[in-house]
């Protein structure tokens, strides 16, 4: 994991990110604190990039796939953020040299067996619970357990939404080309569980829309966060594109813009802090209180407004059963307007008293003062990893960036592999001329 913030105003935008990236094998896991998160999109124009989540993407590290695209960008300028972001997007197009196809079939055999295997366990898992509840199981519960889940997580995929720039063609394409790598999935991860072929066909919707869906419930080992922020030629304030990046298949990305985190700073809204991923520290700082805490004050509330109807009319005597139920319900309905009431009244107070006297103040930040907080609010995170027992998934060295319409990308604060004094030719080469991508 890892923690990254943006902090705009109409000035500048201020980034900073931790270095630290987890290596997971089954239970184990190792921590290393050398990673590079924040980099430069173009050598020649104030836009940069940020990643989060997984490290490479299908195998590639980002550092690799960001600096190839930056070189083929050369000095080519866009009039928008926007159109820096889609264009990076539009980079993982079909034919792209950096995954060719047979990498992409095997990242779709991997994800189809993973999420097979997932599906296998649960029902592993909950026939283990009735042999030993009931010292036994027989076929006819095998058979419903088995249906029951893989309906359950068919369920799941069929009711989110299918990804709107997916090709009109491509769930049947990608069933065309990759239909019998599922038909052996289901045969070796299944083996000899009883598979009617409704469920079998659940099977192979399920593994498509590994590759077309996003839903809620189910989170990938292999996603990638990508942040893309800065100025276009005509963009007078900063803006920020972030979206979710999983896979490939048959020459089609799935991702999706993170619409909850695209900001563009405007003379209505003036400034904005924006973390990203473990983002617990800054929303305290933010709100005034730490969301799981927060979480469980308004889960015990909530029950309290519902147990007390019944309560307060399970205490009123010579009233029937009628009556009873009668105030019940009005008792209901009135605790349920109080606690939403509670809530919006909480939530006015946090946005009062906490979130906007901050944004006033972040709004007339000069650019050192926007990355001393970017970097304070990144290392309050790592603090409390270091200083809890939690793994530290966030730790320094932290890297901070800001980028500015007229002094353009500037490091404040970077870790580097190598001296620069014993490397002159890095920094003589860095800026050779470009003439791949080159926008007179």
């Amino acid at each position: 994991m890892t923690a990254e913030i943006a902090i705009m105003n109409k000035e500048a935008i201020a980034i900073a990110a931790d270095s630290a990236v987890t290596l997971r094998e089954e239970k184990d896991q190792k921590i290393f604190t050398s990673a590079n998160k924040i980099f430069s999109l173009s050598k020649f124009h104030p836009v940069g990039v940020m990643v989060y989540g997984s490290a490479n993407f299908m195998g590639v590290p980002w550092e690799t796939i960001i600096k190839i695209y930056r070189s083929k960008l050369g000095k080519k300028w866009f009039d928008t953020l926007k159109e820096y972001a889609d264009d990076f997007i539009d980079f993982f197009g079909g034919g792209n040299q950096l995954f060719p196809e047979s990498e992409q079939e095997k990242y779709f055999k991997e994800h189809v067996y993973g999420y097979f295997y997932h599906i296998r366990k649960a029902i592993e898992q909950k026939a283990e619970t009735i042999i030993s509840e009931e010292e036994g199981i027989t076929e006819k519960e095998i058979e419903e357990i088995t249906a029951k889940i893989i309906k359950r997580h068919y369920e799941v995929w069929k009711k989110s939404e299918l990804l709107p720039l997916i090709p009109k063609n491509h769930i049947k394409d990608l069933k065309d080309k990759y239909g019998t790598i599922i038909d052996k999935a289901k045969e070796e991860v299944f083996e000899k569980l009883p598979l009617a072929k409704t469920f079998s066909n659940q099977l192979t919707e399920i593994a498509v829309n590994l590759f077309v869906k996003f839903p809620e419930d189910v989170i990938s080992s292999v996603f990638s966060g990508l942040v893309i922020f800065g100025f276009g030629t005509k963009d007078v304030f900063p803006s920020l594109q972030s979206f979710f990046i999983e896979v490939m298949a048959n020459n089609v990305l799935k991702y999706k813009k993170d619409e909850d985190n695209c900001i563009k700073i405007s003379f209505e809204n003036g400034a904005a802090i924006v973390p990203f991923a473990q983002r617990e520290m800054v929303d305290s700082f933010m709100e005034g209180i730490e969301p799981g805490y927060e979480e469980v004050i308004e889960s015990l509330l909530s029950q309290v407004f519902e147990q007390y109807p019944e309560v307060i009319v399970g205490n009123i005597e010579k009233l029937d059963d009628d009556e009873k139920n009668d105030i019940k319900e009005k008792l209901k309905e009135i605790s349920s307007e109080m606690f939403d009431q509670y809530k919006e009244r909480l939530e006015n107070y946090r946005i009062e008293n906490y979130i906007h006297p901050v944004i006033k103040v972040v709004a007339v930040l000069p650019k050192d003062e926007l990355a001393a907080m970017a970097e304070s609010l990144v290392n309050l995170t790592s603090f409390k990893r270091k200083v809890s027992m939690q793994a530290e998934t966030v730790a320094v060295p932290i890297d901070v960036a800001v980028i500015s319409k007229g002094d353009g990308f500037i490091w404040i604060k970077r870790k580097h592999y190598f001296s620069g004094d014993s490397n002159p030719q890095f920094f003589a080469n860095y800026y050779r001329e470009v003439k791949n991508g080159e926008k007179n």
